[in-house]
C-alpha cells in the first residue's frame, strides 16, 4: 500500500495593513464635504416668501366685439350629434381664456367602448357633411376615452369609469356651461 503525502501547508497570509482603502477613503471624504455644505448652507439667510400670486381673470362669457364666434355652433353640433347615437350627460364647455388651443369642450359619456366608438362615428360623419375638417383622433382602440379634435372644438366620448377618474368637468370648474338645446 502506498502512503500518501500530506498536502503542502499554505502559506500564512500577511498581515494587512492598517491604512484605509480607497472605498473608505472615498466614503470619509464625502462626509467631510456633506459636512461642510451643510455648515455652509446654515450660514446663508433665509430665502424671502413669494408673494401670492394675483387672481385670475374670469373666462369670457361671449366673444370678443367684433369677431363672430364659429366655434359655438359647432359645439353645439357635436352635442347634438352625440345625444343623436345616446351619449349621456353631453355637457358643453366654454374655455375661451381659460386655453390657447380650443374654443369649446364637448364631453359625453358611453355606456361601452363599443357605444364611444359609433358616437365618435357619427360625430365625424356629422361634421363632415358640414364641411368641418377633424386635426386628428386619440383613442379608437382603447374606446375608453376617445378624443376627437377639431381645432376649436374638442370632443371627449368617455366611458363611465374615465369620467369619473379624469373628472374634466372638476379640471375645468371656472369654464362656463353652455345649455344644449
Amino acid at each position: 500500500m502506498k502512503t500518501r503525502k500530506p498536502a503542502p501547508r499554505k502559506a500564512a497570509r500577511p498581515q494587512k495593513s492598517k491604512s484605509p482603502t480607497k472605498k473608505t477613503q472615498r466614503s470619509l471624504k464625502s462626509k467631510a464635504f456633506r459636512k461642510e455644505r451643510a455648515a455652509k448652507r446654515a450660514e446663508r439667510p433665509a430665502r424671502p416668501a413669494r408673494p401670492p400670486r394675483p387672481p385670475r381673470a374670469p373666462a369670457p362669457a361671449a366673444a370678443p366685439p367684433g369677431r363672430p364666434d364659429t366655434s359655438r355652433p359647432r359645439a353645439l353640433q357635436i352635442a347634438r350629434a352625440g345625444l343623436d347615437k345616446k351619449a349621456e350627460n353631453v355637457l358643453v364647455l366654454d374655455v375661451r381664456g381659460l386655453t390657447s388651443y380650443a374654443d369649446y369642450f364637448v364631453i359625453m359619456t358611453a355606456e361601452s367602448d363599443r357605444q364611444a366608438g359609433a358616437i365618435a362615428d357619427h360625430v365625424d360623419e356629422t361634421l363632415k357633411a358640414a364641411g368641418a375638417t377633424k386635426v386628428g383622433v386619440e383613442g379608437y382602440e382603447s374606446g375608453r376615452w376617445i378624443l376627437v379634435d377639431y381645432g376649436d372644438v374638442v370632443a371627449h366620448v368617455l366611458s363611465q369609469e374615465a369620467r369619473g377618474f379624469y373628472d374634466l368637468e372638476g379640471l375645468w370648474a371656472d369654464a362656463p356651461r353652455v345649455p344644449v338645446p
